[in-house]
């Protein structure tokens, strides 16, 4: 009976990737897949086409970790030794396995291409591999145990390398994991990663299952929810009751929402839920709130538009800003905020407009509106309301940008909730 598996370590073959000419995006994938079977990663390695080192970091991989994932070596050419070094740990002999050759020479016959002698290579396998066919390209992936320890190889390309693991790795972990672990993730906007410690610390130090992780992104903080069970249904129970006891905390009026992908995604499936819509007015963000709402599929259905109005005379002439206004408060300011919400809302006809003008610098500050000002406004029929910002000058002009329109999406959800509870 094989062991089962708790813990791996990433192994990534390829002189390309320590030169720098690729980027390791596979190692990143694979560390999210695991974690959501509940495999701990211990360590991301990268080495060289060199079969001396590559023996020596797999050896000392599998002696701390029960799997290790390696991404490449696996092609034709005689550089290509991962199985080779993998067979030679375990003591395997290799063998040529027809059906993997089969295939590979119907996908040259399939692409039109000639099979060079040395594609035959691909398909010498270690004895006793399980082998996961690859529709995708010519390099099988397999995987190899000795009941104990186990290494699974994958081709370098990643889009060869993530269908192969979601299609065909993912179901043989599945059966080796030891226990059914499932995670959720709390996604929190307005508070930072301190201040959600801090109110949160002693749940976090000491839940053990569930257990609970933050990270952070842009602006936001997001909690991992993780928890082991003997069914997914127990587990995903153990997770609901640690998220209810983190809404009841001072931290719950700051969570936008459960296992979403983004703050825009929110707004997106909130709108359409109460069918309303919304269109912005932009200043500062140069678009970038338009842009992150269009890039959720099916936002058509309550984005109307937008006016991305950097000059004055443009706030004037398509949102009906006051040239009274401009002059005695400045574009940057909560009077010019609260008329371009306004109207952008009148303009096209939507429930919700909202708008930001601020100072993104890394000039054009003041020492009465320094960089990182902001005021975003938000307008419905029932008037208007402001949010000011002052977001530190020290920070990158894209900082900036995107935590104003972070806030853009915050406030939208924010209001939406309002009308909720009326």
């Amino acid at each position: 009976m094989e062991k089962k598996i708790k813990s791996a370590e990433i192994l990534c073959v390829g002189t390309e990737l320590l030169l720098g000419d690729i980027i390791n995006t596979n190692a990143a994938f694979l560390s999210q897949k695991l974690a959501e079977l509940g495999i701990g990663v211990y360590r991301h390695i990268a080495v060289g086409d060199n079969p001396e080192r590559l023996k020596r970091a797999l050896a000392d991989a599998l002696e701390s970790a029960d799997l290790v994932i390696t991404s490449g070596g696996l092609g034709p050419t005689y550089d290509d030794l991962t199985k080779e070094t993998v067979a030679e740990y375990f003591g395997r002999e290799m063998f040529l396995d027809i059906h993997s050759l089969d295939r590979i020479e119907a996908y040259f016959k399939r692409t039109g291409r000639v099979m060079t002698d040395n594609n035959r290579k691909q398909a010498m396998m270690p004895e006793g591999a399980v082998i996961f066919d690859n529709d995708y390209g010519t390099a099988p992936s397999l995987a190899l145990s000795d009941g104990e320890k186990c290494v699974i190889m994958l081709p370098g390309p990643p889009n060869e390398l993530i269908p192969i693991f979601n299609e065909r790795v993912m179901p043989y972990l599945l059966s080796r994991r030891e226990r059914v672990i499932e995670s959720r993730n709390i996604h929190i906007f307005g508070k930072g990663e301190s201040a959600v410690e801090d109110i949160l610390g002693d749940i976090m130090k000491n839940a053990t299952n569930p257990t609970v992780a933050p990270y952070c992104r842009t602006g936001e903080v997001r909690l991992r929810v993780t928890a082991s069970a003997d069914t997914r249904e127990g587990a995903l129970a153990l997770c609901d009751e640690m998220i209810e006891k983190i809404y009841a905390t001072e931290v719950g009026e700051y969570i936008y929402g459960v296992d979403v992908e983004t703050l825009e995604r929110a707004v997106v499936d909130n709108l359409k839920e109460k069918g309303l819509t919304v269109a912005f007015a932009e200043s500062c963000t140069g678009g970038l709130i338009s842009k992150r709402i269009t890039d959720i599929s099916g936002a058509s259905t309550v984005f109307m538009g937008s006016c991305v109005t950097y000059a004055n005379e443009a706030k004037m002439k398509l949102l009906g800003v006051k040239s009274e206004t401009l002059a005695r408060f400045g574009a940057v300011s909560e009077e010019t905020a609260r008329e371009m919400a306004r109207g952008v809302r009148e303009a096209l006809g939507v429930d919700i407009g909202v708008s930001v003008t601020g100072i993104a610098g890394p000039t054009g500050g003041s020492a009465e509106k320094p960089v990182g000002t902001v005021f975003l406004g938000i307008s419905t029929e029932a008037g208007e309301s402001v949010r000011a910002l002052s977001l530190s000058a020290m920070k990158s002009r894209e900082y900036i940008r995107a935590v104003s329109a972070s806030n853009a999406f915050d406030m939208i959800l924010k209001k939406i909730s309002e009308k909720n509870q009326k």
